[in-house]
Formats: C-alpha cells, structure tokens, sequence
C-alpha cells in the first residue's frame, strides 16, 4: 500500500527515533524518579492542568507564540492566555494578562507586532501587542465582534472575519415581535472586512471596509494572495452546519471588490493556500462525491486565473488537512492510525513524505516560517502531554520548547498502549488499553469501556484527559479502561470508515465487544465487573449496547441518538445520517430501524445513566428523553440529568466536574457495589 511505503522510506533510524525521543521527552523519567510518588490525580486537579495550545512561529523562526489553557474556577471558564517561547533557548514569558481568554496570536510580517483575538470587553476583537510585551491596544470595536483574522502581506492591513451586525429592520421586528426564527433561514452571514494598522496611536484606526456582503453566502476561511491584491475564501450559502457539501472557493479582488467563484462542483471545497507565486490555490476538496462525510478528501490545485482543478492527494488514503505551500511543497497533517503526522506533497510530481518521526508522535497545530526551513507544531508521545516544540523540516529535528508534563511530577498516573484485535467479521482493530499505576497482569481487574465520537474520532495514547470521563480515577480504583478505535475511526483509511455505512450500531458494538473478549482472553479482566460509556456517536454506540447486550453491570449515555428517525429530524446535520444509512427514514424505514437502540429495547437490562445538555442541536436532547422513558417502562434502571444552558459540548468546568463525579458515581455503584455518598442539600 502507499502507505506503508512511504512510512517504509521515511522510518528514521534506531539513533535518530532515540535522539527526537530524548529531546521531545525532556528528560521527565530523570525528573520523576527523584520525586516521592503523591496521592492520585482527582477529577479537579485533572480539570486544572495547564493545557499548551496553537503554535505560531515568528517569520524568523526567533520566537514562538503559543496558548496556555487554564482553569477560572471563580468565573467558571477555562481561559488562554499568550505566552512566548525563545526558540534557540527555550526560556518562555507570558506576553498576555486579561481576565478573559486571549487567543489566535497572528504574526504581522516583520514579526514586530502580535495580533490577537480577545473577548475582555465582551465582545472578541482584535488587539496588539509587542512581542516583548507591554499594553496591548485594541484595534477594533466591531459591533458584532471578530471570528477571524490575517495580515496583508505588507503588514499595514488586516482583513478579518465577522458576523453581519444586526440590522435596522431585524432591531425593529425584534422590538415588535420579540424573538423568533423561521427553520432554514439564517439572517447571520460572516463577511470580510479590512481594517488599516494605523503607524501611531490605535484612536486614530479608520473605520473597517467592507469587502464581500450579501446574503448569497457567509465566509468560512480566506488567505491573502503575496502580492496583497486579492483575496481567497471559501464560502457557504448559509451558516448551518447542514450546509457544509455547498461550500465553494472565489476570489476577491480587495480594491474592486469583484467576487469571482473558482469551483463550480459538489462541496465541500475549502481552506485556501496559494502558491508562493501567486499563480495557483490549492483547497480541500471532496471532489463532488456525496457521501463526504466518511470518503476520503483530497488535497487539489486550481488557477487562480480561473480553470480546471487537478486532484494531487489521490493516492493518500486518509483525510488530508491542508497547512500552507511553500518553495518545495504543499504542506498538510493527517491522522495515522493512533499518531498524527506532517507531510508534504510535490504537485509536480504529486509525490508524497511524512516529514515527521518517529512512527509513535502526536504532531498537530503547525506553523511555518517564512522561509519554510523552521516549523513550530505540538508534540507528543506516548504517555506524555502535549509539547511545543520546534523543529526544522531538512531533516526534521525536534525541540520542545515546554514542559507541561512537569505538572504530573511525581503523581502516579495510568500508563497507555496500543492494542489490537479482530472483530467479529474478521476486522482488524486497535485500541487503547489504560492500565493502573502498579498494574499486576497476575490479577482480575474490572473493565470500563470509553467510546470515542465521531465516528471519525480516534483515541490516541497521549496523556490527554477525558473532559466527561474520570479515566484516571477510574484506574486509581484499580480498573482498566478500553478506549476502542471501531469502525469508522479516523487514520485507517477510507475502506475502514465505510465499515460504518448501513451497519452503524451493529459493526460498532461487534468492535466493542470483541475487544473486551481479547482482553478477558488475555486474563486480566474480571468479566463479571465491567462498564460502558461515550459521548456523541460514543454515546450512541454505549446506547445500542444498554438495549442489546447484557455483558455491562452499568451503561452512561452521553449526547447520544436512541432512534435514528428521531435524530434524523432534529439535527442540525441532516446530511450525515442520510449519507451513513444512505437514505430517510421515508425511504428505507427498515435501515433506521435496525441501527437503532430503541429497536432492541425488550432486551435491555443493563442500569443507564443518561447524560445530555439541554440545548443540543447536534444530537438533540428528544433523543435522551425517549431512551429514558422506554427503559423506566421497561423497569431497567436508569437516571437521567440534564446540563442546563449547554449544547452537544459541556465546556464549562464546574459542569464538566459534575459530569465527571456523576459517572464516577454511577459506576462506583453499579461495577463497585459502593454506595453513593449523601451530598448537603
């Protein structure tokens, strides 16, 4: 397979694998050892670690900027601020100090300034900042606040995304009305405007310009041509998530305005980058398939005069995710079974490398300077949190910059590895196999299940928390903990995400179980002691196994589908379950019956606990209330709680606590046989 190959020539020798190691690890087995071991991470202290996020490097390569996730408990909000980090030293200061988030760092060409995103007055706009530091000043006031920014090349302009301020006409409805919407008419179009770096003082900045407007479409992404005169972006015709296969790439010339559309086929085709001479764009495309939620898509290349694109990517068999072209190549990430990596793509001869090594690393967030020879990116191991590192691309040598797993110094924390298996039609499958600290292979230990969503998630065996599952408390009571790549997971290849197409449920719970049947195999599993849990299609999967396995002592339900026909009239992305079971309910009642949990409901036995926040769109909360009253008539234990103000995601993190201490709970009764504590009224 291609694959192979090319992970064949690029396999780094036994020296090279052993020095990215040393650098990436930091020396923290060194650190730990003379450390007295501590008490086991809690559910708070695992919601308090400092997460490092979205690496910039500077056009010189001198410095990075990147984002420190932290906890405010006080205001109830996980928050970023901006730090920086010396490339050739590694020394790092925080650049950014607001009580709310400051993120998206953006480098202005000379790498004197830093613009940035923040919401600290309310409303996200873009400020300044010297990289050195000192105030930062705020450059917009844009009523509807900012979503995205980039600077011109010649680093005395900025174009930016932002929704549509509300108009006279909506004020005056909503004054005389009250608040109401018609279902399918989005009023909200993103749209670019341009804003002047002024030289001195902020208070003199201009008005924003408008460039595009309108109501035939809304701005997803856009990229500046080097010359500054024109402007790439992909665009759909409304903001619903529904409407992602319209997605299309124009051009937009800035001092005319002059709109032109490049593509002309089924979407999506998005996320522009053009070519260092300005001549051509290369985007994501789905190349006009319908069913682009589980096919491959592909890296292609069109004139940016107008013409026929050309497909580059065919011959990879993953979802490519397009970063930039520069001099000796387009660059893109890409999920690699449970690593990511970087690569980069010749479109002369559409030849393609993995730039990163070794096989096991976790690369995300890249970033280029200008000359293509340094990259910033995340790194990380097994068994390691995410670093930033830098590196250079010729041959890739890798330096990380901090050291955020300094925070689990001397805590004793479950160790992770790659397992696999066959499911029960012969499939082969991995997972990853969480195992206690002291984990003795002579004892019986219990089991908890934790699926993935999706279903093109995959888990990988990095040190990165679960925001709803207590996974290391779980282990610090002695369990083992299975995170299944099934079906449909991303990183295998487009053949392995269409196992999922008309057999969603079914092939899935065949990955699940033959999983937990290896490990029993392998003698280690107490089979009388085990549990089931997952969010979104994690949580649809840990469904379908509460109403037709009886193999769990305990199911959590989070955010997930009971009944497909439910989902498939609720959702706000009608297109995935049309393109997963190839069909409406109208058309093949038959298809959404066999897929769906509630089908199998005589055979459910297994206590539930059914979480969901009340706002979701993306599985909406008619879902969790059919579960529940088909297994209270069914006299199947079940609770269920409701996370009022949330949609699909719980982001706070007093609420992803009390996530976390629920399922804790439930399964502390149920695969424990512990009593739950009484709680102050």
């Amino acid at each position: 397979m291609m694959r192979s190959s090319l992970l064949h020539a690029n396999a780094p020798g036994r020296a090279a694998v052993l020095a990215v190691l040393t650098l990436l690890a930091g020396g923290q087995a060194a650190r730990t050892q003379s450390t007295p071991p501590r008490a086991p991470l809690t559910i708070d202290q695992g919601l308090s670690l400092q997460l490092a996020e979205s690496p910039r490097i500077s056009p010189d390569g001198r410095l990075v900027a990147y984002e420190v996730q932290s906890t405010d408990w006080e205001d109830n909000a996980f928050e970023t601020e901006i730090w920086i980090a010396v490339s050739a030293t590694g020394a790092r200061y925080q650049l950014t100090h607001s009580r709310r988030s400051s993120s998206a760092a953006h480098w202005s060409p000379d790498g004197k300034l830093l613009a940035f995103l923040s919401d600290r007055d309310g409303k996200t706009q873009i400020y300044l900042i010297a990289p050195t530091g000192g105030e930062s000043e705020q450059l917009t006031h844009f009523e509807s606040g900012v979503s995205a920014l980039e600077w011109a090349p010649d680093g005395r302009r900025i174009a930016f995304l932002a929704p549509d301020p509300e108009t006279k006409a909506q004020k005056e409805r909503r004054e005389k009305y009250g608040e109401f919407m018609e279902v399918k008419q989005h009023e909200e179009m993103t749209h670019i405007w341009l804003v002047d770096v002024p030289v001195g003082s902020v208070a003199k900045m201009p008005e924003p310009l408008r460039l595009t407007e309108g109501e035939q479409f809304t701005v997803n992404d856009f990229s500046w041509s080097p010359d500054g005169q024109r402007i790439a972006f992909s665009a759909t015709r409304d903001a619903s998530p529904a409407s992602d296969g319209s997605s299309e790439i124009y051009l937009l010339g800035v001092a005319d305005k002059k709109v032109q559309k490049l593509t002309a086929g089924k979407g999506p085709n998005r996320n522009p980058e053009w070519s260092p001479d300005g001549k051509f764009l290369a985007y994501e495309t789905s190349n006009g398939t319908d069913f682009y939620y589980y096919l491959n898509s592909y890296i292609a290349v069109i004139p940016a005069a107008g013409g026929a694109p050309r497909i580059l990517s065919g011959a990879f068999d993953e979802e490519p995710a397009l970063l930039a072209w520069g001099p000796e190549g387009i660059y893109f990430g890409a999920q690699q079974k449970t690593s990511a990596h970087l690569f980069r793509l010749d479109p002369q001869s559409e030849k393609i490398e993995r730039i990163t090594a070794p096989d096991s690393l976790m690369v995300s967030s890249a970033s280029f300077t200008r000359d293509f020879a340094q990259v910033a990116l995340l790194t990380a191991l097994p068994n390691g949190m995410a670093e930033v590192s830098v590196a250079r691309l010729k041959p890739f040598e890798a330096r990380q910059l901090t050291a955020m797993g300094d925070q689990l110094k001397g805590i004793p924390v479950a160790t992770r590895e790659v397992v696999t298996w066959k499911s029960t039609d012969g499939t082969p499958i991995e997972g990853i196999l969480i195992k206690p600290s002291g984990f003795d292979p002579a004892k019986k230990y219990p089991l908890l299940v934790v699926i993935h969503g999706g279903p093109t998630g995959v888990s990988m065996p990095d040190f990165n928390l679960h925001p709803f599952y207590p996974i290391e408390q779980f282990a610090a009571k002695g369990a083992l903990v299975l995170r299944p790549n099934y079906r449909g997971s991303a990183g295998y290849g487009e053949k392995f995400r269409s196992l999922s197409v008309r057999n969603l449920g079914v092939g899935d719970s065949w990955d699940v179980l033959s999983g937990v049947d290896a490990l029993i195999a392998r003698g280690f599993v107490d089979p009388e002691r085990m549990g089931v849990m997952g969010w979104s299609e994690g949580g649809y999967i840990s469904a379908f196994l509460t109403t037709t396995s009886t193999r769990f002592k305990a199911v959590s339900v989070g955010a997930g589908i009971s009944d497909w026909t439910t989902y498939y009239v609720n959702t706000d992305i009608t297109p995935f379950t049309r393109q997963y079971l190839r069909a409406t309910p109208w058309d093949d009642p038959e298809i959404y019956r066999q897929t769906s949990p509630i089908t199998y409901l005589k055979t459910a036995k297994t206590p539930t606990l059914i979480q969901h926040g009340d706002g979701d769109h993306r599985v909406p909360i008619a879902n969790a209330y059919e579960l529940r009253q088909a297994l209270e008539d069914r006299g199947v234990p079940v609770k269920m709680i409701v996370y009022k103000g949330f949609g699909h995601q719980i982001d706070k993190p007093k609420q992803q606590r009390a996530v976390q201490e629920h399922n804790l709970e439930w399964f502390s009764r149920w695969v424990w046989g512990e009593k739950a504590e009484e709680k102050p009224e």
